[in-house]
């Protein structure tokens, strides 16, 4: 038989108007017309230069805009594709560019994902964002609404390791009932976007001039204005940044999440408790420990503990049958016939090893992966009438809530917090609803989105 990485709309769970929206997302095909995908890449250096070079090498593909702040990414993109319109503010490109492009990837830091995403989606683009979906959870609830109000748009988050055959494998694994019912699982990531010495409890007090080449108030857009410190936020130091980024978890955890997130078919958590170490003012802290408790599914013994792990803290692996050294970032499934070990873009190890030989022997025989397009080329294949994506905003955004809440409840150590996912609020700690959603930038008010 063949197994799919399969996937729940959770929009029926979350209150979401259109949850019985199809999930075969075609949007408007231009293939039956034999013309091109017009594509616009909003943010094209870092992930954006990577997205942009995955995107435009479909073959139909036409690049006709780019935008950027930085006018030193912006040129290096102008010139591989010259013939392409240059834009600084995204808000220009969507204006003046509207009528002539068809999708358009946002890679921006993840304070401008939503803005951009929302707009572009209002104007019936198909979209492909970077992870974290969003920034905050009102804005994953609106986006999310926004996409299930327009099945014919395509959409695709960028966590493109879902469609890595590592991942599509261990998902396999665990629904085809490999290591049995799942009764626990962890997940771990060494990275540590947190505050650094000297910036822990407070932005730096200094300003220095904007470099020639940086719109840096288009930089900053919905987020609160500050000055501009040379090497405290761009290029790649944002994520610490509670304003701008969201810690190791939306950096992360989008991607090691997800697997265990599709294998469990989790819908929204229960509730949810930090144990770490007191959060700074502005930054995200160090030692971060967090469990999910969710409800039971079909591969699950019952409700489930989820942990996750970063900036220092690591799970307690004595017990785990493991051979050799727990990786720097993965997930421990503990299942009631074994475990199965995860690492971060590796292949999956069902443990202690010699217990699985005959199990491994009949999961091989009896499961097919399918062939999938690139996680990038799934939008244009889509957009064209030619089959769906694997991570749009209907799976996308429940993942993306998960992720985000952590960096709420972090806030709050050692205080179980009760979700209410049909309201999409804390129902016994009020003060943290307050971190559900920011207040953009006079001047940056963004329709859709409040």
């Amino acid at each position: 038989m063949t197994i799919r990485t399969t996937r729940r709309t959770f929009l029926k769970a979350m209150g979401v108007a259109g949850a019985t929206a199809p999930l075969v997302l075609t949007g408007r095909s231009r293939a039956a017309e034999g013309k091109k995908i017009r594509h616009a890449s909003i943010g094209v250096g870092g992930m954006g230069s990577g997205d942009l070079a995955q995107i435009s090498s479909h073959p139909d593909v036409e690049v006709v805009a780019l935008c950027d702040v930085d006018a030193r990414r912006l040129d290096a993109a102008a010139k591989k594709h010259p013939d392409a319109a240059v834009y600084r503010d995204w808000r220009v490109l969507l204006e003046k560019e509207g009528e002539r492009i068809d999708s358009v990837n946002v890679s921006t830091p993840d304070h401008t994902h939503a803005p951009a995403a929302m707009t572009a989606l209002r104007m019936g683009k198909h979209v492909f964002c970077q992870k974290p979906l969003c920034h905050d959870i009102h804005e994953v609830r609106a986006l999310t609404r926004e996409a299930a109000r327009r099945p014919e748009q395509v959409t695709q988050m960028c966590t493109q390791i879902h469609s890595h055959v590592a991942y599509r494998t261990a998902v396999a694994m665990i629904q085809f009932g490999l290591i049995g019912p799942v009764k626990e699982v962890h997940s771990w990531s060494n990275k540590a976007w947190t505050g650094k010495k000297g910036e822990t409890e407070t932005r730096p007090d200094r300003t220095d001039p904007v470099p020639d080449w940086l719109e840096w108030d288009l930089w900053l857009g919905t987020a609160p204005e500050r000055p501009f410190v040379n090497g405290i936020y761009h290029p790649s130091n944002w994520r610490r940044w509670i304003d701008f980024g969201t810690g190791t978890q939306g950096d992360m955890a989008c991607h090691i999440v997800d697997p265990v997130f599709t294998a469990l078919e989790l819908t929204s958590p229960q509730w949810a408790m930090s144990y770490h170490t007191p959060p700074f003012k502005e930054t995200y802290s160090p030692n971060n420990r967090i469990v999910h408790h969710f409800p039971g599914t079909k591969y699950t013994a019952g409700d489930i503990d989820y942990w996750w792990y970063d900036a220092g803290a690591f799970p307690d692996s004595d017990g785990w049958p493991l051979q050799g050294k727990l990786p720097g970032q993965g997930s421990m499934f503990i299942g009631e016939k074994g475990h199965l070990l995860l690492p971060h873009i590796g292949g999956p190890q069902p443990l202690p090893r010699e217990k699985f030989t005959d199990d491994l022997k009949r999961f091989k025989e009896k499961v097919t992966l399918p062939d999938i397009p690139s996680h990038w080329h799934q939008l244009i294949e889509a957009a064209l009438g030619r089959g769906e994506t694997t991570v749009p905003f209907a799976y996308a955004g429940p993942l993306t809530e998960m992720v985000l809440m952590g960096a709420v409840v972090n806030r709050f150590p050692k205080e179980k917090l009760v979700w209410d996912a049909a309201a999409a609020r804390f129902t016994n700690k009020p003060e943290a609803n307050a971190h559900l959603k920011r207040t953009y930038r006079d001047g940056w008010h963004v329709k859709g989105l409040g």
